[in-house]
């Protein structure tokens, strides 16, 4: 199985997840049986405790963070039957007199980890008036990071043989090898985690856990910040505890009414978009690594990796650059403007035999620690997307698909031709939890969307459609990235979401902030 594979025909067409709207609440009184996790008493302490080394530690070690584990049933239809616990990591309002609640935080994924989170969104509130009023908490959705039980598929060995897999044989002969690997590995998660786990860790419980996390800090209402899928969290809570929201900003919006197809190809045009930016501002440098043609962007960039798919070439630390960890890398740096000089450096390194500023971007994406060891963001990833999407089983849409997937985003096109083989969802083990359809959430305040026109993981038209049916303000962002809010990037963006935030108040009307200059 490739993970470049899993990259190209998930984060492309729907980079952090494909997106499902919940099923709704299942019963109308939500605490029947949970009383014992809506009142448990919390015991904070060391962050070095809980979080293993090498998977952002050394950030949580500031005695400012302390952490804790929060139990929940496995399955909300058996409150007393198995538990499991949820990873949480704060940092105290710095003014409690002033202090208004706890702020929640989702970086992303599926598989993004909170609780390493915390600290850099901690660190760019700095004293805001955020950080003054509220005690920042982030967390690790059942399944990822430090919670337990981890969705831990695969070791160290495995993950680097997934990267350095190919599968680019689109003969019948190499799309049967490439499903072959698809059914191993979901086998392999049954055997190390189980399907009772598996069965368990959609976006539909995440939203459960969130509810016993902020009556379990002592909150009233939820306040929450989601990022890209952590925007799914968010609508998803929404959906099933409208009148339980005291504040919602969705930022990098995944569009819950989309089917499978709709979302691949969006982001399909999103992230061939961001590239076609790149490139525009590339061929204006001398030193661009795809040369002076912004036309021929896309081949040059083939061009340049192609070879890579026969020949890797030393890339540092005795470790080489193939083409998935080269495609892999120029995809991570898509995802900000702040990558792409690193990313240009690396593409003319290349051209010298020099793999390794790709390497590296290829590294962050799979969150590789120094020693070579890997998180479980990949298998989470992957896992908890199967569960909240309904798979795709025709071999004929799949081919239909990777066609169309390579006319609207050239630049990862190989060049070998459209695939017919299923993905790993079509082998999972387990049913979906959610299904595809627009957030129905009666009583819910007016919450605050954020989206960015040159988003390439999350288009500037989902957050529009996820706004209309939230029925929220939607702030819009003239911005390249993935993400804007709260991170320095755009004050006209942070001064509204924090407004929001610590008062509720919002615009009269749809706000719109011009790209403010790099610093």
């Amino acid at each position: 199985m490739s993970f470049l594979r899993a990259i190209v025909a998930t984060t492309l067409a729907g980079l952090l997840t494909i997106a499902l709207a919940a099923a709704p609440a299942a019963a109308a009184t939500p605490d029947s049986g949970l009383d014992k996790y809506l009142t448990q008493q919390l015991t904070w302490g060391p962050c070095t405790s809980l979080v293993p080394p090498g998977a952002g530690q050394d950030s949580l070690a500031d005695p400012r963070f302390d952490c804790t584990f929060l139990t929940v049933p496995l399955d909300y239809a058996q409150p007393d039957g198995r538990t499991i616990k949820i990873a949480m990591s704060r940092q105290k309002a710095l003014d409690p007199a002033a202090r208004i609640g706890s702020l929640f935080t989702d970086p992303g994924g599926p598989g993004g980890s909170g609780v390493t989170f915390l600290p850099q969104l901690a660190g760019g509130l700095a004293t805001s008036e955020l950080a003054k009023r509220f005690d920042l908490i982030g967390f690790d959705p059942r399944g990822v990071g430090a919670s337990e039980p981890a969705i831990d598929c695969s070791n160290t060995v495995e993950v680097d043989a997934e990267r350095a897999d190919l599968d680019l044989d689109v003969s019948p002969a190499g799309v049967a090898q490439t499903e072959s690997e698809e059914k191993a590995f979901a086998q392999r998660c049954v055997d190390r985690v189980g399907t009772d786990v598996l069965a368990a860790v959609g976006t539909r419980d995440v939203a459960r856990d969130l509810r016993v996390a902020y009556r379990a800090v002592g909150d009233q209402k939820l306040t929450y910040v989601g990022y890209s899928y952590g925007t799914e969290i968010g609508s998803t809570f929404a959906s099933q505890f409208p009148t339980e929201v005291r504040a919602l900003v969705l930022d990098g919006a995944i569009d819950p009414a989309q089917d499978p197809v709709q979302a691949r190809l969006t982001q399909s045009r999103g992230f061939q978009r961001a590239f076609d930016g790149f490139a525009a501002v590339c061929v204006t440098r001398p030193d661009c690594g795809l040369g002076a043609d912004k036309a021929g962007a896309s081949a040059r960039l083939q061009a340049i990796l192609k070879p890579l798919i026969t020949t890797p070439i030393p890339a540092g630390d005795g470790r080489t650059l193939g083409y998935n960890d080269a495609m892999t890398g120029v995809i991570t740096a898509l995802y900000s403007q702040a990558l792409w000089g690193f990313m240009n450096e690396g593409l003319t390194q290349v051209g010298k035999g020099d793999g390794t500023n790709l390497l590296r971007l290829a590294d962050a994406y799979y969150e590789r620690a120094p020693d070579g060891s890997y998180g479980n963001l990949i298998e989470a990833f992957q896992a908890i997307t199967c569960v909240d999407r309904a798979p795709i089983t025709d071999p004929k849409l799949a081919l239909d698909i990777s066609r169309q997937q390579n006319a609207l985003a050239p630049f990862a096109d190989p060049g070998v031709g459209p695939s017919s083989a299923l993905e790993l969802c079509a082998f999972w083990p387990v049913e979906p939890t959610s299904a595809a359809g627009p957030v129905v959430a009666p009583g819910l305040p007016t919450v605050l969307v954020v989206s960015s026109t040159g988003d390439p993981a999350t288009p500037y038209e989902d957050g529009v459609s996820l706004a209309k049916q939230m029925k929220a303000r939607l702030l819009t962002v003239e911005n390249d990235g993935h993400t804007v809010a709260l991170q320095g990037l755009n004050k006209c963006a942070d001064d509204i979401a924090s407004r929001y935030l610590v008062d509720l108040t919002l615009p009269a009307a749809d706000p719109r902030c011009a790209r403010q200059p790099p610093a």
